[in-house]
């Protein structure tokens, strides 16, 4: 959706705040309608669909914020920017806690309200764009777990539904936390075995004589424990599915007898005589790099081909950071479900920081955050006190600036606002060698506007550095 089409409607009791708005908005290509009072306002947005609201705080019969919380009865996810008299920092940290994106001041700078506009609809974009694509997944691809819109994760899903009816065995490699065996388990569930056992092995996390115990079963009297005859897991698995995590531990005895299972289909019980045949699918995953194991000679060569025949490639999350808006909000209708919460939104603050991290932990370690952000939030919107202090990446110094003037004592709205700015500033004027022009170019403001920045916020300019 392009600016000319997205709606924006303006609710203002003074005209010349509504004539100056529809002016300045129309001419940059956004549909724009009035309304002069809250309930006019809210008969509007019944009548038509709009992407952005600019709201006015103070106004006759129902102020700013009773139409707000109106608007969110109706709209949860419609972007609202309220519109408030400079210096009402009040006003404005209570719109922001009733559920507004953003707000602006009287008198306001074009240019920033045309920025903050624009992110506002954009926001609102993203949120329908979510719906439609969460859609379209769900018809294409039956994956409930596994969440994406990136295109590799898109090439994953086709390659999983691709490779799934067959019997080959498949090898999922990728770091840890990037949901292997989500992917194992999506294999298992749309396959012809889909009805029989899925049985996971951690291979990693048992010593070599238990874990051959466990896959190969034992008869009576194997060891000194063995006082009865058990089955393994190849057995409880047969004409299902397998799946051995973190294969890449495994040690050489057990990998020679794994390689004789996938090669003949057959095993014995430790102690046992009799061949066990068995029909098992067998899919391997590991975040070790098995070529460079089998360099080492700590994996057998032999073994990791018979594993590699399909394999499949996750990416970290940090390489597909335009599913983190889809995994937030499906792990927020989880968690929410889970502990019975009605549903919460991330504040933009909230959700740039999210943006902004390299998130080692990859998709499980969001899913934490998020989940404790539903655990301790006690409103509608989780900003940034209730993410967790590691994700404050300190490659993110802007991120690192806004956190902890926001915790400074008795710092104005506007204090915080002008910190933060500043910093940005600082930090990117530092980056280009104190060139202003390149700085400006960067921040993505006309070099005036960076200029005017400057000044007001008394920053000591550095000379130019030479190249």
């Amino acid at each position: 959706m392009s600016s000319s089409k997205a709606n924006i409607l303006v609710i203002d009791d003074e005209a010349e705040i509504r004539e100056s708005l529809q002016v300045l908005l129309s001419a940059e290509g956004y549909c724009v309608d009035e309304a002069e009072e809250g309930d006019r306002g809210l008969q509007r947005l019944q009548e038509k669909n709009y992407d952005v609201v600019l709201l006015d705080v103070m106004m006759p019969g129902k102020n700013g914020l009773e139409v707000l919380r109106e608007i969110r009865s109706m709209d949860r996810n419609l972007a609202v920017v309220m519109i408030t008299a400079f210096g009402s920092v009040e006003n404005a940290v209570a719109a922001i806690k009733a559920g507004a994106n953003d707000f602006i001041t009287k008198p306001w700078d074009n240019e920033k309200l045309l920025i903050d506009v624009e992110n506002a609809v954009r926001q609102r974009q993203l949120f329908i764009e979510n719906i439609h694509l969460k859609r379209a997944l769900k018809e294409r691809y039956n994956f409930p777990n596994i969440v994406g819109k990136s295109e590799r994760m898109l090439k994953i899903f086709d390659l999983v539904t691709q490779v799934a009816p067959s019997r080959s065995t498949i090898l999922v490699q990728g770091e840890s936390g990037t949901g292997k065996e989500l992917i194992a388990k999506a294999l298992h569930s749309i396959s012809s075995r889909a009805e029989r056992p899925f049985v996971p092995v951690n291979t990693g996390s048992l010593p070599a004589d238990l874990l051959e115990s466990n896959l190969f079963g034992h008869e009576k009297g194997a060891f000194t424990s063995a006082v009865a005859a058990k089955k393994g897991l190849f057995e409880v698995a047969d004409t299902g599915t397998i799946f051995f995590d973190e294969v890449g531990l495994v040690g050489l005895e057990t990998q020679a007898k794994l390689l004789r299972v996938i090669q003949e289909r057959e095993f014995m019980h430790l102690g046992g005589v009799e061949t066990i045949k068995v029909d098992v699918r067998i899919i391997a995953a590991t975040n070790e790099d098995l070529k460079g194991l089998v360099a080492q000679g700590k994996f057998r060569e032999d073994l990791f081909y018979r594993l590699n025949v399909i394999n499949i490639q996750l990416p970290p999350l940090r390489e597909r950071k335009e599913d983190i808006p889809l995994l937030v909000e499906h792990f927020i209708q989880k968690y929410c479900h889970d502990n019975g919460k009605p549903p919460i939104r991330f504040t933009p603050e909230a959700m740039r920081v999210l943006m902004d991290y390299h998130w080692p932990g990859n998709v499980r370690e969001l899913e934490n955050a998020v989940e404790r952000a539903v655990v301790l939030s006690t409103g509608e919107w989780v900003d940034i006190s209730l993410l967790p202090e590691s994700i404050f990446d300190s490659s993110t110094p802007g991120m690192r600036m806004w956190r902890s003037v926001s915790l400074k004592e008795n710092a104005t709205l506007f204090e915080i606002l002008d910190s933060v700015e500043r910093q940005v500033i600082l930090e990117t004027l530092e980056k280009t060698g104190w060139s202003q022009t390149n700085a400006a170019e960067k921040l993505g403001v006309p070099l005036s506007t960076l200029n005017q920045k400057i000044k007001r916020l008394s920053i000591e300019v550095k000379r130019k550095k030479e190249n």
